[in-house]
């Protein structure tokens, strides 16, 4: 692999140096047991590799180190960074595991996609099933769970406030087990704040030590199932602090945020 062709960037940060890293590589031709190895040996929470046909068509590929994944927004955003500019502030690309058509677009000097609203699964959600995954005997949610998707069907669980939120200790197993069962991605638990917006965690992984910093998916499948634009909060918990932005445009959502090249490997 030429590492010429590899750059890291922070995504979703409030601050300067603040973020959800994610790699892009361009220009690199490995089959996908290389690129996953690649992504297990950099360790960072993803890595997006820009893929362009003969035609023209660009295509995103992502890797956690974990795993191949159908869609990562934060890694998307980071690869929107590097193919946007004033003079194309807009560009078609597609996933390369479902082929999902984005629209990633620059705008006031932060980056979004667009996304359209997908088909989630038919789940029965037991009344009891939250205090379960969550590992909270007797927790009162805020509202009524759901499941939506811009892309990764997310289990979505509104908590009282932000001091319940970030005392959560979930069953993770138990989480991963529903989810594979259900064909969802996990649970995003989130909160409103008294300044308007709203605060979240992701939780879709075995090891605590793996909970996302931002979650773009879960951001615009709470967009959908609110209605209205979102100023989400996520990571300050595990000292990363990150804004997500999200939008409606007509049928469509927009979720996006800082993306900051942050060095070249």
């Amino acid at each position: 692999m030429q590492t010429s062709n590899v750059q890291e960037l922070l995504c979703f940060g409030i601050q300067p140096g603040g973020g959800n890293p994610a790699l892009v590589l361009q220009h690199d031709h490995q089959h996908a047991e290389q690129r996953q190895q690649f992504a297990q040996q950099r360790g960072k929470p993803a890595c997006v590799f820009i893929d362009r046909s003969a035609e023209g068509v660009i295509t995103l590929d992502y890797y956690y180190p974990h795993t191949r994944s159908p869609l990562c927004l934060h890694a998307t955003l980071a690869a929107a960074r590097l193919l946007l500019s004033p003079q194309q502030p807009q560009q078609q690309v597609r996933t390369a595991l479902r082929g999902q058509r984005l629209t990633l677009i620059l705008q006031d000097q932060q980056v979004f996609v667009r996304l359209a609203a997908q088909t989630v699964p038919a789940v029965a959600i037991a009344p009891d099933l939250p205090e379960q995954l969550l590992a909270t005997p007797g927790i009162k949610l805020a509202s009524a769970p759901h499941i939506a998707s811009v892309g990764s069907p997310k289990l979505l669980l509104e908590v009282a406030d932000s001091a319940t939120l970030h005392s959560l200790q979930p069953d993770l197993a138990a989480i991963t087990v529903w989810g594979q069962t259900h064909g969802v991605n996990g649970c995003y638990v989130w909160c409103r704040r008294a300044d308007g917006a709203l605060e979240g965690r992701n939780f879709n992984h075995q090891d605590p030590a793996m909970e996302d910093q931002a979650t773009g998916v879960a951001a615009g499948a709470l967009t959908l199932l609110l209605g209205q634009p979102l100023a989400l909060y996520q990571g300050a918990a595990l000292g990363q602090p990150c804004l997500i932005r999200t939008a409606l445009e007509g049928d469509a959502i927009l979720v996006g945020g800082t993306a900051e090249l942050l060095v070249e490997n």
